[in-house]
């Protein structure tokens, strides 16, 4: 590790512990030049999957898009922000465990729709609309009563 002051390569660990968070090592070193005294905290780094569009194209996971998307559909909808935020870390938590490098655009989507018929069935059949592109009524209908169905079975 260098040393931020004078750039020297050897510094000594002076002392090791884990964060208040509990999300990181904090490690308190010197520099073996200067001996000037600094911290350093390590951290898990996770990679999300590349996502793979209905073109073909890659792009990187961006969470900004994903909560963009479920604000949307869940725009006027009387949902808590902080159930938007586990929406979006269920999400987030199934793409990392799915162990995949690259996950295709229609994956997400599917698991957008399964966290928004959780939360708010207005917002699951906007959000349908469009990912669906629901070219008639009759596709509404469908939705909507499979929508209902979902909530008697949870009655």
């Amino acid at each position: 590790m260098k040393c931020p002051f004078c750039q020297h390569d050897e510094t000594h660990v002076l002392d090791t512990r884990v964060s208040e968070e509990g999300d990181a090592i904090k490690r308190r070193r010197r520099c073996g030049k200067c001996d000037k005294r600094f911290t350093t905290y390590e951290r898990i780094e996770l990679s999300m999957p590349f996502v793979v569009k209905k073109n073909g194209s890659r792009t990187e996971y961006a969470q900004a898009k994903l909560r963009g998307s479920l604000m949307l559909a869940l725009r006027k909808r009387p949902v808590a922000a902080a159930a938007l935020d586990n929406a979006v870390q269920s999400i987030e938590e199934k793409l990392l465990t799915s162990g995949k490098r690259e996950v295709d655009s229609n994956y997400i989507g599917e698991l957008v729709m399964q966290e928004l018929k959780r939360l708010d069935k207005v917002a699951y059949i906007r959000f349908a609309s469009v990912y669906k592109n629901f070219e008639d009524l009759a596709e509404f209908q469908d939705a909507i009563e499979e929508a209902g169905h979902e909530r008697k079975r949870q009655e």
